[in-house]
């Protein structure tokens, strides 16, 4: 399992510095310049070469591109010019709120796809599997700024079940936060509810047509000791590391979500520091967005060789 461990951390560091190299360089690549935002256009070229000097525009881009790296590293990734204040405080002040709409879409997400598709794998060919397999596909077809749009006006303008914000108040309790987390959740919850439960039916399909549960069957064991004892033991584990691999793709979605019901997080924050050609802010959140789908996958590979011993034997 060390070993194991090893292989996907030196996979992970050379993937961080492809990442961070194509960051840099293709932020650098936008039009605009960093200059002429903060001086605005009245200023004189004296005055851009000058701050062009201070912000180490001047350099060679080799360099101003491991000074960044080095920077970042160390924890210094420079001040926000939209914002005015310091990018690290910004970044992750917007990562925890996308964290926060991130984990209740997941709380979601995972045992309601699950329960379905094991539902209907058990019910292989029945009325109840092609309704949750038909509406599965469904869902993940249908872009997240329609489904949030649908949502919003059905449950928050006419039924008023929802809040229409996702930003609670400062001072509201657990339970109110989550509230106005729920209806922006759910478009996320959509486009992954249809492949995670696929894959849990196709596992549950798969272990059923094992010899170990015709044994068991003859063993006595009622339905309920085999899909408790043997089903989901063994059909879950490739479930369970796909849950997690969506998770990093949750993470792609919530940009649409955020810029749609206006959440101050990561995705939206991506949007506007983009828009307004905030080089630092857009460097630091691309390359911590980077880091979050990597750090998702390797907690996919690992539980998944956690949970098979074969996965981790075989490389």
């Amino acid at each position: 399992m060390l070993r194991f461990l090893l292989q996907r951390l030196a996979l992970i560091a050379l993937m961080l510095l492809v990442l961070s190299g194509l960051v840099f360089f293709l932020v650098h690549l936008l039009p605009g310049d960093l200059a002429t935002n903060i001086l605005g256009s009245q200023a004189t070229p004296e005055q851009y070469a000058a701050m062009r000097a201070k912000l180490g525009l001047d350099q060679p881009v080799w360099v101003r591109y491991f000074t960044w790296l080095g920077d970042f590293l160390r924890g210094e990734w420079g001040h926000s010019v939209s914002a005015d204040q310091p990018v690290r405080d910004l970044v992750l002040t917007r990562f925890g709120n996308t964290l926060r709409l991130a984990g209740v879409a997941l709380a979601i997400l995972i045992p309601s796809a699950i329960v379905a598709g094991v539902l209907a794998g058990l019910n292989e060919g029945k009325w109840i599997d092609k309704i949750i397999s038909v509406g599965g596909a469904t869902l993940t077809v249908i872009p997240e700024f329609v489904s949030g749009i649908i949502l919003m006006i059905v449950f928050a303008v006419w039924l008023r079940w929802f809040p229409i914000s996702a930003t609670a108040p400062s001072d509201a309790d657990f339970w109110t936060t989550v509230r106005h987390l729920i209806l922006p959740s759910l478009p996320v919850v959509f486009v992954s509810f249809g492949y995670i439960a696929k894959m849990a039916r196709s596992g549950t399909i798969e272990v059923l047509e094992a010899p170990y549960i015709r044994t068991a069957t003859f063993k006595g064991l009622t339905r309920r000791q085999i899909v408790l004892r043997h089903v989901l033991r063994n059909a879950l584990p490739p479930t369970i590391s796909l849950s997690l691999l969506q998770a990093s793709f949750i993470m792609g979605g919530l940009v649409v979500v955020e810029q749609l019901f206006t959440y101050p997080g990561l995705g939206k924050l991506l949007l506007d520091a983009s828009t307004s050609h905030d080089v630092p802010t857009l460097e630091a959140a691309v390359l911590l967005a980077g880091i979050i789908v990597m750090v998702m996958t390797l907690l996919a590979d690992l539980t998944l060789a956690l949970l098979d011993p074969r996965v981790r034997v075989g490389g």
